[in-house]
């Protein structure tokens, strides 16, 4: 991009913000090289090989790719059981199939982490009576806020968990359309103890989306008895073109295998026609890509804060996510921050987003994807609510290059008049 694209006060400000933060970058690298070996291992310790990437038809009975990749899931996050699927639509598909694990009517189903994100209020059925969710099937709820500074409390959450009727409790590790900040590995891990102490039989659900690879552990390293996840998000690693995912322990894993499918089929159908490669190759470059997001988060939080806006998280903070809030306080500025993110994305680029009623959300959402996936966040995108504080989430870049220029021509808009 030639060097007259953007203004000399914004260059300067970019010189800045990038000079401030390298020190993290070089913590995100330390991490991002720990976890590629970790992959890497369960690669060759599963003997990959390229018949495993071709595709399959019908019922996908004994589908080698397939098959595999559940057990390199299952490697990497130190699960007994993962189960990698195409036919998981999203994130919210594939944690509503983690929720039916382990409840039956009349069990509660404890949120421990505040009310959960808004696509999930419908599934649980808190959003609308559908059918098919939980409380339409018998699960009553209880729910656990956060503290006011965010955090967990670990007592209101021992005490809601020890009554025998809550057989599961869901966390949710990123923030979501709030403000607080995402779990820690250290956070999950203190309320999964917290749980199992009081309730040894419920099970701790983590909806896993957005955190996975920032960290040196996943939830079910620490203590979570199940997670799931998209695969359009960080462990596809943007080649993944669908999917979502499920590991943890193996009952649990095979109880989700049979909603996503039907009992007694589970997991043993469900073909691959057009093969597997892209998934696990997504899988392989995770960790680097999810390392890209990061930086592009980072650069973001600095550069926004010297513009004098609030983000969270601070530039040098620790992450558990790759998200990035910035509060814009006024509507048009929110939605010309969202407009530059997709002016400077590598598809759709002359799209102008609008705010729209999207289902699933109470309020209306404008979202900017100019991305190769569709909807694809593990590359950049931006989105926000349209309600106070007018809050822009963004996440996602594949590089640090592209995504740093996205920024710079969102930020562009915001000093334009």
């Amino acid at each position: 991009m030639e060097k007259t694209a953007f203004s000399p006060v914004l260059l300067a400000m970019a010189g800045k913000a990038e000079s401030d933060i390298q020190d993290v970058f070089k913590k995100i690298d330390s991490v991002a090289t720990l976890n590629t070996a970790k992959v890497l291992r369960a690669f060759q310790g599963r003997r990959v090989s390229a018949p495993m990437f071709a595709g399959t038809t019908g019922y996908g009975y004994d589908d080698m790719g397939r098959d595999t990749l559940d057990l390199i899931y299952a490697d990497v996050f130190g699960a007994e059981a993962a189960l990698v699927r195409q036919g998981f639509v999203n994130g919210t598909h594939a944690i509503t199939a983690a929720l039916f694990s382990h409840v039956r009517p009349g069990d509660t189903l404890l949120a421990a982490t505040g009310a959960p994100y808004d696509t999930l209020q419908s599934a649980i059925g808190l959003a609308g009576d559908y059918p098919g969710s939980l409380r339409y099937y018998g699960v009553n709820y209880a729910q656990v806020d956060l503290r006011p500074d965010g955090t967990p409390d670990i007592e209101a959450i021992r005490k809601a968990a020890s009554d025998k009727r809550v057989t599961e409790v869901e966390l949710q590790r990123s923030s979501g359309y709030a403000t607080r900040p995402a779990l820690s590995i250290a956070d999950i891990e203190r309320i999964c103890a917290a749980v199992h102490e009081v309730n040894p039989d419920a099970a701790v659900l983590v909806d896993n989306c957005y955190g996975e690879f920032t960290d040196l552990k996943e939830p079910t390293e620490v203590g979570a008895d199940l997670i799931a996840g998209s695969l359009i998000k960080n462990p596809g690693g943007g080649l993944a073109p669908t999917g979502g995912y499920v590991a943890g322990r193996r009952e649990l894993v095979e109880a989700a295998a049979m909603r996503l499918t039907s009992p007694g089929i589970g997991g043993e159908c469900g073909c691959s026609p057009y093969g597997s490669r892209f998934f696990y190759q997504g899988l392989f470059t995770a960790p680097h890509t999810v390392a890209q997001a990061l930086k592009t988060a980072v650069f973001c939080a600095r550069l926004l804060e010297l513009m004098g806006y609030k983000s969270r998280p601070a530039f040098d903070a620790a992450r558990s996510d790759i998200i990035q809030s910035i509060d814009f306080g006024k509507p048009e500025l929110l939605e010309r921050f969202c407009r530059g993110i997709q002016a400077g994305s590598p598809v759709d680029s002359y799209v102008t987003p609008e705010a729209w009623d999207m289902p699933g959300y109470e309020d209306k959402v404008i979202m900017a994807a100019g991305t190769f996936v569709q909807g694809a966040s593990i590359e950049l995108s931006c989105d926000g609510p349209m309600r106070e504080p007018y809050t822009a989430y963004l996440q996602g870049g594949l590089t640090y290059e592209a995504g740093k220029l996205g920024i710079l021509t969102a930020a562009e808009g915001l000093l334009s008049k």
